[in-house]
């Protein structure tokens, strides 16, 4: 029946996981089980579990792991498969699109932040895609988007496909025509555009990187482009690198770890201390045990945040400290941080954090329920960080950054012969993340160079162009976010786009209900909402727990046999 199929998985289950952890302690045996279908797998053990101990179960469950390193090698992400710290990743993802853009705050401010919209949007400040005018646009008037964020911002349109120009590539891509936004993030520019990574079950629109090195994509010049790119910041601008990054940006070595998350840049912060040296800084993520520090804090890169956001609590008691309340009465200035990733520790300075022209910290709490970080432009003003997603797992690569590099002015295509990241030794991590320098490679690359501009390091803005003949566009760049988009004038769409809106696109502005309504319909149902009930998170944990309980009896009883 249904309920003893479980037991007999949910005990196989269990014990592989002792089997691994317990593998390097392990003899090699000579025996050698080579499961080729699931039938012969199930009998396998079966067998093991009635005819060998403990020790001969390891040793065979050693040995299908080398002979199937490639299906069971580190694919398990911690932000999917670990019940707790999946709950940990969609907090600090939520709070990574809350467009916690420009607001940066004085120590001596309250935990609260101020008004969210003390400006109205103003759409008559940006620049409108002008469909009819476009002779390759494709209207995809049926799948509507209504994009609410936890600040109360909130983006509405629809769906379409045109040229798209980045740099020096084009393709045919799907992107958002916005037909209303309620936020003051966006005046003055056209649109967002989004590098972060797919979600699944998303009806958002292919993000335009994923779509432009797509090799079924007939019609792109980008098909041989690596699906990677690589942002870092100065104090008055930015450049994004696609498909690798152009040596002469970093100081030295670039070292490389697994991200956590296949839907979001995360990466587990260990530790984060401060204080003027090393040797006198103070730890700021005091975890409780050892366990909990296995990953760290899940902490997001993202382009899209101004500063270092650290927690506010104690991380639903993972921590013995409050981050921000230690930071908060230990700061003072010509103190610097010391971020730990992978066992690698990277250096903050006081010079990053602290905007001195404004007097103002660039740190921030964490808001209500986000149990991690968020390492925004400080970080990428010290380093050059790389997003890999040629694979299933992204891939994290920091290098320091090189001062005396020259941004370039326009973009700029060109090949060059990159180390790359050892994706041996990563794929086959065992237990603690690590970061592993990089390996050289004699293959030539090629790297789009493309010029981004600094906004007082508060928002970073680049061009592109959509369309046939191409119209252009100013849009934020965000590496936190999918969403790519451009603001189109509702009232001059096509009366065959206009037909096919929900009558409430032309009935409702968002903009003029900004200071009224912070959100006028229910988001869909996702993990975030959960992680805000803490009804439907208990449920979610006490259904986990059933789980493991069952499978540990099951174990017991076929041991006692």
């Amino acid at each position: 029946g249904q309920a003893p199929t479980m037991r007999r998985c949910g005990a196989v289950a269990l014990l592989v996981c002792l089997g691994l952890l317990a593998a390097a302690h392990a003899v090699p045996a000579k025996a050698h089980v080579d499961v080729d279908t699931g039938k012969e797998a199930r009998q396998d053990a079966s067998d093991i579990f009635a005819e060998q101990d403990t020790r001969d179960d390891v040793v065979s469950l050693q040995e299908f792991e080398a002979s199937h390193s490639d299906e069971m090698a580190r694919d398990a992400l911690p932000c999917k498969d670990d019940p707790a710290f999946k709950l940990q990743c969609a907090s600090v993802s939520r709070a990574a699109g809350a467009h916690m853009r420009a607001r940066k705050f004085k120590v001596a401010d309250e935990k609260s932040s101020a008004k969210l919209f003390d400006e109205a949007y103003r759409p008559d400040d940006s620049r409108h895609f002008k469909v009819d005018k476009s002779t390759t646009f494709v209207p995809e008037s049926s799948q509507t988007f209504d994009l609410n964020y936890a600040d109360g911002s909130h983006l509405r349109g629809f769906s379409g496909v045109d040229q798209v120009f980045m740099g020096s590539y084009k393709a045919t891509s799907p992107f958002g025509v916005i037909t209303d936004c309620n936020s003051p993030d966006f005046n003055g520019v056209d649109g967002i555009l989004g590098f972060g990574l797919p979600k699944e079950g998303s009806d958002l629109p292919t993000p335009v990187l994923f779509a432009m090195t797509d090799d079924e994509n007939k019609d792109t010049n980008a098909a041989s482009l690596d699906r990677k790119f690589s942002f870092f910041s100065t104090d008055t601008a930015a450049e994004v690198q696609l498909g690798g990054y152009d040596p002469s940006t970093v100081a030295d070595t670039m070292w490389y770890t697994p991200a956590l998350s296949d839907e979001d840049f995360i990466v587990g912060a260990s530790s984060l201390t401060f204080g003027h040296s090393p040797s006198d800084a103070v730890e700021l993520l005091q975890f409780k045990s050892t366990s909990q520090k296995q990953y760290g804090a899940p902490s997001i890169m993202d382009s899209g945040t101004s500063c270092l956001v650290i927690p506010n609590d104690n991380m639903e008691g993972q921590l013995s400290n409050v981050p921000w309340d230690d930071f908060a009465a230990k700061w003072e200035k010509g103190k610097n941080f010391w971020l730990t990733i992978g066992q690698k520790t990277w250096e903050i300075p006081f010079e990053s954090w602290y905007l001195a022209e404004s007097d103002q910290t660039c740190v921030q709490p964490s808001p209500a329920g986000m149990q991690g970080l968020l390492v925004g432009d400080v970080f990428f003003r010290q380093y050059v960080v790389e997003f890999d997603m040629t694979a299933t797992r992204p891939v994290i690569g920091i290098a320091p950054l090189n001062k005396q590099y020259q941004l370039v002015q326009r973009p700029a295509l060109s090949e060059f012969e990159l180390d790359r990241a050892p994706r041996s030794k990563l794929t086959l991590l065992r237990g603690d993340e690590i970061m592993y320098p990089a390996e050289h490679s004699e293959v030539l690359t090629q790297v789009d160079r493309i010029p981004i501009v600094n906004q007082k390091g508060t928002q970073y803005f680049m061009d592109v162009g959509i369309g046939t003949p191409k119209q252009k566009f100013t849009v934020i760049f965000d590496t936190g976010s999918t969403v790519f988009g451009v603001f189109a004038n509702k009232g001059d769409l096509p009366g065959t786009i206009k037909n096919q809106l929900p009558s409430y696109y032309f009935s409702e502005n968002l903009h003029s209900l900004a200071q009224t309504s912070a959100q006028s319909y229910p988001a869909p149902w996702t993990l975030s909402r959960v992680a805000r009930s803490p009804v439907l998170t208990a449920c979610l944990l006490a259904g986990n727990a059933v789980v493991v309980a069952v499978a540990a009896v099951a174990l017991r009883r076929r041991r006692g046999r």
